[in-house]
């Protein structure tokens, strides 16, 4: 067991080596304000605090995981090893920076707490992060500097018994536009056809005519091939169906279509279903309740996984919902307009509510990149973002971390400037395969 020695215990401090040490390290540990008990310890041991008592393995604590609520950080960039440092060390600490408080900064999404400039939706911005400002953004950092904390304490205490962790794949789709245009009724479809046809777009309204005729299949209709190819690759993936009622951000097609009923509930037969809240349900979390209730009848049973329609996530009101409404698991913790790791990691962590001081029960599984971030946002050719996508999971892949692409079905269907972008998908699955001898990777 490794013993811990700091001046005092705070819910920061405990979550966060908590995190570090039992869930990526896999190493049993104790914390302890007992200065003789530390010392007389005989087996491997940890000091954090202002200063080194002997030749013990010692890390200087910055002052954050000893702090209460919310202040702006001076935080000073440094580098160390190719890799972004703060809370930079002093008194011969054996890392020349905090990696306990550098993580908790990050991994609490403090400065999302912090006033700042939101965009047009209301979210946080990727450009506004100490990440995106300081160019590690698409880099697991606090994965790289456990790592760091890993070789330190292999070497000086052999004996310490360690997890193993794998690197993993997990492939996620958000349904917000199930179909093009079938099973939309005809209004949608009358008011479509005058719409592209007043923008004199001749080939949406061929296309569209021929598929109302049966002539043609629906394009964003791709989920015969998802399922194929997750055969083929052994994969297990998880969906989130957006099913609330019509609006302005939210357009799919409606939950008492019996089509997209079937849809959901066949695809919930091999693979985990989460819901996708509608947009108008952010701040409505009545509206939430009943969309869940509706999926949770749909599919017989309790939905626990979620991820919010167009990445809205404002800290900590988002998560407070969740947890009200007993979801276990968030996939949103990613960016719409940046590729890159929001939280710091590509390990899955719990949340830890700042405006309570508390450890929560809601895991957070960040995503790394969505397929409209590459397409839309940053507007990369199929070839740049198949590059922008393998830097990712090689990143990840070094860390054994878990990869988590966020992709739509509509940006599968080889139309509507979504050319060559299945190939784009395809390669990139293929490439972040696991080792072969790893079956069905969960998340």
């Amino acid at each position: 067991m490794l013993l811990v020695y700091t001046s005092r215990i705070t819910n920061r401090l405990r979550y966060i080596f908590e995190h570090i040490f039992k869930n990526l390290l896999g190493v049993n540990m104790s914390i302890t304000t007992n200065k003789e008990e530390f010392l007389q310890y005989p087996g491997a041991k940890l000091n954090y605090s202002s200063r080194r008592f002997e030749d013990e393995l010692f890390f200087y604590a910055a002052p954050l995981l000893f702090e209460r609520g919310i202040k702006y950080q001076h935080i000073k960039i440094a580098e160390y090893e190719n890799t972004k440092i703060f809370y930079i060390g002093k008194n011969n600490s054996h890392l020349p920076f905090d990696p306990f408080a550098a993580s908790f900064y990050l991994i609490s999404r403090y400065e999302e707490y912090l006033p700042n400039e939101k965009d047009q939706f209301g979210r946080y911005q990727a450009k506004n992060s100490l990440a995106f400002k300081n160019n590690f953004l698409d880099q697991p950092i606090i994965d790289v500097w456990v790592n760091m904390l890993y070789k330190i304490l292999h070497q000086l205490f052999p004996g310490l018994t360690f997890a193993k962790r794998k690197y993993r794949f997990v492939p996620t789709y958000d349904i917000d536009l199930a179909f093009a245009y079938k099973h939309k009724g005809i209004l949608r479809n009358v008011g479509g056809l005058v719409y592209d046809a007043l923008r004199l777009k001749w080939d949406l309204v061929s296309e569209r005519l021929k598929v109302l005729a049966g002539w043609k299949p629906d394009p964003y209709d791709t989920f015969d091939w998802l399922f194929a190819l997750h055969t083929r690759y052994d994969l297990r993936p998880i969906y989130f169906f957006l099913l609330g009622e019509y609006g302005p951000y939210d357009k799919n097609i409606s939950i008492t279509s019996i089509a997209y009923q079937e849809l959901i509930q066949s695809t919930a037969d091999w693979y985990e279903v989460g819901i996708h809240p509608s947009y108008a349900s952010n701040d409505n979390n009545r509206k939430f309740a009943e969309e869940l209730l509706i999926l949770s009848k749909l599919l017989k049973k309790e939905v626990r996984k979620n991820r919010q329609h167009f990445i809205k996530l404002q800290m900590p009101e988002t998560y407070q919902n969740l947890i009200e409404l007993d979801i276990q698991d968030d996939y949103t913790m990613g960016y719409a307009s940046s590729p890159g790791f929001r939280a710091g990691t590509a390990s899955s962590f719990y949340f830890y509510d700042l405006s309570l001081e508390i450890k929560t029960t809601l895991r957070v599984f960040p995503f790394a990149v969505m397929d409209v971030t590459l397409h839309d946002y940053l507007k990369l050719s199929p070839q740049a973002a198949l590059q922008t996508l393998k830097t990712l999971i090689d990143r990840v892949r070094e860390v054994d971390g878990v990869f988590i692409p966020l992709w739509h079905n509509h940006s599968l269907s080889n139309t509507h400037s979504w050319e060559e972008w299945r190939d784009v998908y395809e390669t990139m699955l293929k490439y972040a395969l696991p080792d072969k001898k790893t079956k069905h990777p969960q998340p």
